[in-house]
């Protein structure tokens, strides 16, 4: 693979053109030369976009796909189409398949399926056996074969000493903690927020409160041992004020939010769609506002889409009996840039792959090329025909987004969206 990129403003801090408009030759896969202008050489192709970006390529730290088990709502080999199409270069899989991704071959089984693609799949681990809570799994074996991180999919770590021992012991081989964050004896058959809106509408109710204690419990077992922790997917303003005390103390942890989260509130649940009956649920907007200044000073790591395709069997229902999650790569950047920065969304996208894979994308000479191509100009509003994946949940329909995914090279390979 051969290719110059032109005219694009490159926003990468570990390259002296940080900033600039520049051209990129890439030859084989590999980074030849940057430059502000390079002329065209035979046999190469031409990559040029309007207003283009490029940045190191994107990372989502949390992802459903299905296989194996579940290939009605989504296939490995399409969702990692969409995962490219979307800007992302490498995603983390979640142990949400059957049977559950809880030892050393399931783990070899997703990676020896994703070989040969652009993207780069990485499984988490399910932290317990069948994902059931009650023993740990093969975390060791789990890591050789592949694994970067240890973590029940939704599902909250409910013995304290369970998640002590887990913390001890992948300190052994430096492994990454996941905790949902949800006390779950405050959470019996709860659909939305517990607030306003859940109780005009009759559904039984979600409490923050069941948030915060989960988190608070955790950072203090933490720090009595040591070890590193990732809480995914945060959804309220005292859950970033606990995060970010805990960071001043020193403690190792990072967490993520979901595009969701900080894109939509409670209140899209008037018409009782359920595309928007998401986990953790959609809360009020002084959480939504905590949330995004939680993002700007650094409190919240990074940005996931929490991408979770399902079929209509499981989403055409009722309220009550719909299963939780959206689909939301496909609209990640255009609803992200509708809040911060194009440099800030870079950093939200990218920052995952340093915490999760201990390794950083850079754009220099002599580095693979692993690269995301945008615009961060115009708007556009989501709509069925912007759907990638085999599942339709998408909470984004209607959305107004602004900027456009290009498309991606990574693994010597262009995928254009």
């Amino acid at each position: 693979m051969n290719i110059r990129i032109t005219q694009a403003t490159l926003l990468d801090e570990s390259n002296d053109h940080h900033g600039s408009v520049v051209d990129i030759r890439i030859k084989d896969g590999i980074i030849t030369d940057i430059a502000p202008k390079l002329n065209a050489t035979k046999g190469e192709q031409h990559v040029d976009f309007e207003n283009l970006i490029v940045s190191p390529g994107w990372f989502d730290s949390s992802v459903c796909i299905g296989e194996p088990g579940y290939e009605e709502r989504e296939t490995i080999k399409n969702g990692l189409l969409v995962a490219a199409k979307s800007g992302f270069t490498a995603i983390a899989v979640n142990p949400n398949t059957y049977p559950v991704t809880d030892s050393n071959s399931s783990v070899s089984y997703l990676i020896n399926k994703a070989q040969n693609n652009a993207v780069s799949l990485h499984p988490i681990g399910s932290l317990t056996r069948n994902g059931e809570g009650v023993d740990l799994a093969e975390l060791f074996d789990m890591t050789k074969a592949g694994a970067i991180a240890f973590g029940d999919y939704q599902h909250a770590i409910s013995n304290p000493n369970l998640l002590k021992i887990a913390l001890q012991y992948t300190q052994s081989f430096d492994g990454l903690v996941l905790s949902f964050p949800q006390e779950n004896d405050l959470v019996i058959k709860g659909m939305a927020n517990e607030g306003e809106i859940a109780i005009k509408l009759g559904l039984k109710g979600i409490p923050a409160l069941a948030e915060h204690l989960q988190i608070a419990r955790d950072l203090y077992i933490l720090e009595y041992t040591g070890g590193k922790l990732h809480i995914p997917t945060i959804s309220t303003a005292q859950s970033v004020a606990l995060i970010k005390e805990a960071k001043a103390k020193g403690l190792d942890v990072t967490c993520s939010v979901a595009m969701a989260n900080i894109y939509y509130t409670d209140s899209e649940l008037e018409e009782f769609d359920t595309r928007y009956k998401v986990l953790p649920p959609l809360r009020n907007e002084t959480d939504r506002k905590a949330l995004i200044a939680g993002l700007k000073d650094g409190t919240i790591d990074m940005v996931t889409s929490d991408h979770n395709p399902l079929d209509i069997e499981q989403k055409k229902l009722e309220f009550d009996h719909a299963k939780f999650g959206t689909i939301a790569q496909e609209a990640t950047l255009g609803a992200l840039l509708t809040l911060v920065t194009e440099r800030q969304a870079i950093h939200l996208l990218t920052a995952g792959r340093s915490r999760f894979t201990g390794e950083k994308a850079k754009i220099v000479v002599g580095e693979p090329a692993n690269i995301t191509l945008f615009t961060a100009k115009g708007t556009s509003t989501f709509t069925k025909e912007n759907i990638l994946s085999k599942s339709k949940n998408a909470a984004f329909l209607g959305a107004k987004l602004k900027g456009k995914v290009y498309g991606i090279i990574a693994n010597n390979q262009y995928i254009a969206s």
